[in-house]
């Protein structure tokens, strides 16, 4: 008889809403006259279980992968009863096991699709301020690995890259990628690049519009910083963005100011390899710039021997068998040739003998 009185199993869309009535529970400043403390911590419990079943219905377990149809209820119901804005807000309240759990959820949930629409662009952008708490997130040590992995997940949309973009938080990420928790670090450090790197367009906007300050605060804060890392992943990182088509007026810009090219050539000296390699990248394009000013073509002709014999030095291990691995030594060595034979034609500009 006992198997007649089973409860129904939960559907996805009611474990949603669960979670959602289950979350005041967490927070300890709100009183439930009525609850024994023993009854709430039974709910937090139910809880827990909640986050897991909701994250096992998204990526699946051993015994089974992820439905679509499933998938697509819970993402439904997430987004229309504002599960996210309350998930994101009661994560301090959670264990730390129950926060992995939930930054694992709200992460899958931005590329879920709805009838072929990813419905929490939607969400973003009509409660936007929810980027502001997770940006302010990295400056909380429990919380900022928890909130920096939702947050590099929520930029995947463009209205929310765009929004990061255009407010007073991308400022914040020349402070976050140089805290002294490495990991922190390490998780502001991949986020910032994910921002400048990911949407071509509402990067090149951003970085046209504000080149000047942006790349003054770059160079000085992180190219020009105390700290190896924080140089050696801004190096990499300039590259990356100089280096993208769609950033090609404003690499143009770049290459043609004597400011940033000191910098570089000091990069070059760098005693890391991978730093002088990262910056030969960059370095490269203001010698291949065809229009370059004549205080540019002045200082290399200044620093010509210099240059030829760091430029000399600088090389790439050739001692793999690895074919990806031979083709890029191959390229580095043919741009480093015609770099040299460049540097090495220059002649004084401005009327100087």
């Amino acid at each position: 008889m006992k198997g007649l009185f089973k409860s129904k199993p939960r559907s996805p869309a009611d474990i949603v809403r669960l979670t959602r009535d289950l979350l005041p529970y967490t927070d300890r400043s709100v009183s439930f006259p009525d609850l024994k403390e023993s009854k709430r911590e039974e709910k937090v419990a139910e809880l827990n279980k909640s986050l897991r079943d909701l994250k096992v219905i998204l990526y699946g377990n051993s015994e089974a992968e992820p439905v679509a149809e499933a998938c697509a209820q819970l993402t439904q119901e997430f987004f229309k009863g504002d599960t996210l804005r309350r998930l994101i807000t009661s994560l301090p309240n959670l264990n730390l096991e129950a926060r992995k759990e939930a930054t694992q959820v709200v992460a899958n949930l931005q590329r879920q699709q709805v009838k072929s629409r990813l419905i929490a662009s939607d969400y973003l952008e009509s409660n936007i301020d929810l980027m502001d708490i997770l940006v302010e997130g990295f400056e909380n040590t429990d919380m900022a690995l928890h909130y920096g992995t939702m947050f590099r997940e929520c930029i995947r949309h463009q209205v929310v890259a765009k929004y990061v973009l255009d407010s007073e938080h991308v400022k914040k990420f020349f402070y976050y990628i140089q805290i002294p928790n490495f990991d922190i670090a390490a998780d502001a450090a991949a986020t910032f690049k994910e921002l400048l790197t990911r949407h071509k367009s509402t990067v090149a906007a951003f970085l046209t519009k504000n080149e000047n300050w942006f790349f003054a605060d770059y160079n000085s804060k992180l190219l020009e910083s105390s700290n190896y890392i924080t140089r050696r992943q801004a190096t990499k990182l300039l590259g990356d963005i100089l280096l993208d088509r769609s950033n090609s007026a404003v690499m143009t810009k770049y290459v043609s100011s004597m400011d940033n090219l000191r910098i570089l050539m000091n990069l070059l000296r760098e005693s890391s390899k991978s730093i002088q390699i990262e910056a030969f990248h960059v370095f490269k394009l203001f010698v291949a710039n065809q229009n370059k000013p004549s205080d540019i073509i002045n200082i290399l002709v200044a620093n010509r021997n210099k240059l030829l014999r760091l430029l000399a030095d600088i090389k790439l291990d050739n001692d793999t068998e690895d074919e990806v691995e031979r083709e890029r030594f191959e390229r580095f060595e043919a741009d480093k040739a015609q770099v040299v034979r460049e540097i090495a034609s220059l002649k004084l500009s401005g009327g100087l003998t």
